[in-house]
């Protein structure tokens, strides 16, 4: 077992909770200092340039998928060079008809140095990454995988 915190600090610093106006925006930090600006989605009154839970979230199974699938590779001998996904994360409504982050789609393109998997391989790769994602097994939301050729 381990435990993982984070914090967030909001201060009030523009617009009125009367008529909805106020500012969104607040602190995510995290161990060694680590800080971003986060904020509620645009689409709720938030700040576009900000971090907002949703892509929060998104980022997360597109981190604990990479993690697992480096982890994997290696004890399989293939060595990774790169690794980048743009992971796209739709917010909606669910069966119950509250909003909820319904659908993930991971789409990770990864080069790797020496000896190259076979598309089946690969396929196998990312199917153990996603079996084996801690994030993945502890939320509702369907993630899918869609490898991208280079």
């Amino acid at each position: 077992m381990s435990e993982h915190h984070a914090s967030i600090r909001f201060s009030h610093s523009a617009g009125s909770f009367a008529d909805k106006s106020f500012s969104r925006d607040h602190q995510l930090l995290f161990k060694g200092g680590q800080s971003l600006l986060g904020s509620s989605a645009p689409a709720f009154s938030g700040n576009p340039d900000a971090v907002d839970p949703e892509d929060a979230f998104t980022a997360s199974l597109a981190s604990c998928h990479m993690l697992t699938f480096l982890a994997i590779a290696a004890v399989k001998g293939f060595a990774v060079a790169s690794y980048a996904d743009d992971a796209v994360g739709t917010l909606d409504k669910n069966a119950e008809g509250r909003m909820s982050m319904v659908r993930v789609v991971l789409r990770p393109r990864v080069v790797f140095e020496g000896r190259q998997p076979t598309l089946e391989e690969l396929n196998a790769l990312h199917e153990r990454a996603h079996k084996g994602c801690f994030i993945a097994n502890s939320v509702k939301t369907e993630v899918s995988v869609e490898p991208q050729l280079n």
